[in-house]
């Protein structure tokens, strides 16, 4: 898939102390025992984020400064040191795009950022000199040598920029998606979903996407049978045109309000918009997004996440042998801790051949068949 990550190498972030030329592929379902690494897996993809808009420093600030970054701390690790290899985003070429940077802590816990891109058969080309924040949107309109096409830094930050990870573990009174949002917040739906409600408003009032707007209708009304239809009735506040998630319930016109939802079901309305939508991300990056649901619901899920696989790159974290059950042995990768340090492993389904003409992918790994329950140091 264009744009979608290929493979990954990454040595001294977190509890990654090296992982060399890991390969992603089209659905990626992470397991891995409490603290085996999954996190900070994910922290990944949330740094690069926020590398693209100019947000590393504060990122990083935010999280404990750098020394909580670095693998068993500055004494052990003196930088980091990531690769990304993607699916080119060009029409006119197959060929593959990359991206490196180094690490490296300073005095008062900031990082200095030295970056190198590269297409398949040119050489690594500096962004410029280390800097406290990356340069990736400063080329994001890089052109080629001939000045004729996209250049690799267009690519790379194209790239990088379209990931969007989701978490829907607060889903409280206050959580944003029970919140009212400006109507014209709906050109790309956020990683908390707090502009779920312009987003569908928007699906819904436009012909082009009112079949996708449908799709997320059905899938919902599969796991909460009561459900009609959303309402997302615009009121204007102030100066201010906001909606938000109201919706109706079969054989009533009362209209329901976010918080008559219960917290798995507004998760689940979440999931399905985030699976669902007409332009999804390059790469989809969602973290137990289990939580809180009915093993029925759990089933639809799954459903609608291989579904999104053959749309867009899905990377999911769980530690539910319900959804791991609806996947194949090869979509799963384990992450296990050794001598203090993730390790990462894709499953191949000839070791497993004999177990799994008696036992579900779940059950081999609530049985500990599939090795990734707690390591003792």
């Amino acid at each position: 898939m264009r744009g979608a990550l290929d493979k990954l190498t990454v040595k001294g972030f977190k509890s990654i102390k090296e992982l060399n030329e890991f390969k992603l592929g089209d659905l990626n379902v992470i397991i891995g025992a409490n603290g085996a690494g999954k996190s900070n897996f994910v922290q990944i993809f949330r740094m690069l984020m926020a590398m693209t808009q100019k947000n590393f420093s504060k990122f990083i600030l935010e999280r404990g400064g750098a020394d909580n970054f670095l693998f068993n701390g500055p004494k052990v690790t003196q930088s980091i040191n990531m690769e990304f290899e993607f699916a080119s985003l060009s029409s006119f070429s197959d060929g593959s795009n990359s991206y490196k940077f180094e690490l490296t802590p300073t005095a008062d816990e900031e990082f200095l950022i030295s970056e190198e891109r590269k297409y398949i058969n040119t050489n690594w080309r500096p962004y410029g000199g280390p800097s406290k924040e990356s340069r990736l949107y400063d080329m994001r309109n890089e052109k080629s040598m001939n000045g004729e096409w996209n250049g690799v830094g267009h690519f790379v930050y194209e790239s990088i920029s379209n990931w969007m990870v989701y978490h829907f573990h607060d889903t409280g009174d206050r959580s944003p998606m029970r919140r009212s949002e400006i109507v014209e917040d709906y050109h790309k739906l956020r990683g908390d979903e707090a502009n779920i409600a312009p987003f569908l408003l928007h699906l819904k009032n436009d012909d082009y996407f009112a079949g996708y707007y449908k799709k997320i209708v059905d899938a919902v009304r599969l796991v909460i049978p009561f459900f009609d239809d959303f309402r997302l009735d615009v009121q204007r506040l102030g100066e201010a045109e906001k909606v938000r998630l109201s919706w109706s319930q079969k054989g009533s016109d009362f209209p329901m309000q976010p918080y008559h939802l219960s917290d798995g079901s507004i998760r689940f309305i979440c999931l399905a918009t985030a699976l669902l939508q007409p332009s999804p991300p390059s790469t989809i990056i969602i973290d137990e997004p289990e939580l809180g649901l009915h093993p029925a619901a759990i089933v639809v899920l799954a459903e609608l996440i291989q579904a999104a696989s053959k749309q867009t790159q899905v990377i999911v974290a769980t530690q539910s042998p319900a959804l791991i059950d609806q996947f194949g042995i090869e979509d799963i990768i384990v992450i296990n801790r050794q001598d203090g340090a993730s390790t990462f492993e894709r499953l191949k389904e000839k070791d497993f051949s004999a177990w799994l003409d008696d036992y579900s992918v779940g059950e081999l790994w609530s049985k500990n068949v599939i090795a990734g329950g707690p390591v003792y140091e």
